[in-house]
């Protein structure tokens, strides 16, 4: 049988990268230690540095990038335009939709571009956290389409997807009554981390008072447009889970204000010269 000779074969004993990947150590660990992996502290609304900008996408309306330590997430706006279904058409208010996916290389299991129950979920969680915000009845007759893309999932995925979608919509020209920002925190017996990584979300601990929280807050009006929690926690924990995923939703206020006006000033046209 005459050989392949344009195909580059491999090895014959090969191994897969996993087995040389450095495990971080466990977050029950560091925790009780008094630190988690990357340095922040725990049972405080201690938040990743975050880096944001908006206008990266030529083709859509309005657009934004957000970095949050190592989780990615890109979002793109269309719209207004008319509604495809006529059936669908509201005379008196607009419509909003979302669609929030992960690309294949997003996570450590490699997943496929066809949406799952997760995806649809979390486009669900998106949608209803972004239509209080929004004014839709300036827009009869008409759509606006907000697509999300994770392109890397390294924790707290939802509540960055709510302010990366909020400021790609800010972007767009959308009329809102205000920004919508994302906190979110892991609550593991008496100790709870905010903004928790990848590996703290899916670190087993204690049985009693364990569960996740994710808010979606409106910092100029001081309301609360979604909440999100899974898990068993006590209604004293839980309350004071939503305090706290607030405050760190104020701390992330300033930079998502500072990107927004960078992105008003470049698209502002140059001063006429006198």
């Amino acid at each position: 049988m005459p050989t392949d000779t344009k195909r580059v074969r491999g090895p014959e004993l090969s191994q897969s990268p996993s087995v040389f990947q450095r495990r971080p150590p466990a977050a029950k660990k560091l925790l009780s230690l008094g630190k988690r992996a990357d340095g922040r502290q725990p049972d405080q609304a201690d938040i990743r540095p975050v880096f944001v900008r908006c206008g990266l996408v030529s083709q859509a309306k309005g657009s934004a990038y957000i970095e949050a330590g190592h989780t990615k997430l890109i979002c793109c706006v269309y719209g207004p335009r008319e509604t495809e279904r006529k059936d669908e058409t509201d005379m008196k208010s607009g419509r909003l939709t979302a669609d929030m996916r992960f690309a294949p290389f997003s996570c450590p299991e490699r997943g496929s571009w066809i949406q799952g129950s997760q995806d649809k979920d979390l486009s669900l969680m998106v949608l209803e956290s972004l239509q209080p915000a929004v004014c839709l009845h300036k827009y009869p007759r008409s759509q606006i389409e907000v697509n999300v893309m994770v392109l890397e999932n390294s924790g707290s995925v939802l509540a960055h997807a709510v302010t990366c979608a909020s400021l790609a919509l800010a972007d767009a020209g959308i009329e809102m009554y205000d920004l919508v920002l994302g906190c979110s925190m892991r609550q593991d017996g008496d100790h709870f981390v905010v903004d928790p990584t990848y590996t703290e979300e899916n670190s087993s601990g204690s049985v009693d008072n364990q569960g996740g929280l994710t808010v979606a807050f409106l910092p100029s009006l001081n309301q609360i447009s979604g909440l999100q929690s899974d898990g068993e926690m006590t209604e004293e924990t839980l309350a004071a889970g939503v305090r706290t995923c607030i405050e760190g939703c104020y701390k992330l206020y300033p930079v998502i204000q500072q990107a927004l006006t960078k992105a008003v000033r470049k698209a502002a046209p140059p001063p006429p010269e006198s």
